[in-house]
């Protein structure tokens, strides 16, 4: 019984675990590390690092890819992001990234728009419209 609980538990833990890859449009030149990523998507850095604007797109649908991506770029959990965020918002001093609801979307987007920047899995990520810059 003890061994079937412990393989479930292993079980759903590596299932909930979601590779996250940063994707922006394939012109895009820059070199991006994490703390880049970061910035853009806290809203501390407006363009990336070329200086063209950067504007990043939150992929919502995925829950387990958000909280990983929250996890593993930002070092933050969702209410702390929204914590950030309404404080912000209340003080006039920035906006959230947009938000879309599938990853179709953020693959859609990016594809189209060189200056959007956004994350997906690792299905998503093999679409040759997208340059993948950031891998976790």
């Amino acid at each position: 019984m003890i061994r079937l609980l412990l393989a479930t538990f292993i079980f759903t833990t590596f299932m909930t675990h979601a590779d996250v890859h940063v994707v922006v449009h394939p012109s895009n030149a820059d070199t991006f590390d994490v703390t880049t990523v970061s910035r853009i998507f806290m809203g501390k850095n407006k363009s990336f690092p070329s200086g063209q604007p950067a504007i990043p797109v939150n992929q919502t649908g995925n829950k387990a890819l958000l909280e990983e991506f929250n996890d593993k770029v930002l070092n933050k959990s969702s209410s702390q992001i929204k914590a950030y965020w309404s404080k912000l918002l209340f003080t006039g001093k920035g906006q959230p990234p947009q938000q879309v609801v599938s990853e179709a979307e953020i693959v859609d987007l990016v594809s189209k728009n060189p200056n959007i920047i956004g994350f997906v899995s690792g299905d998503s990520a093999q679409n040759s419209n997208l340059k993948v810059v950031l891998s976790l």
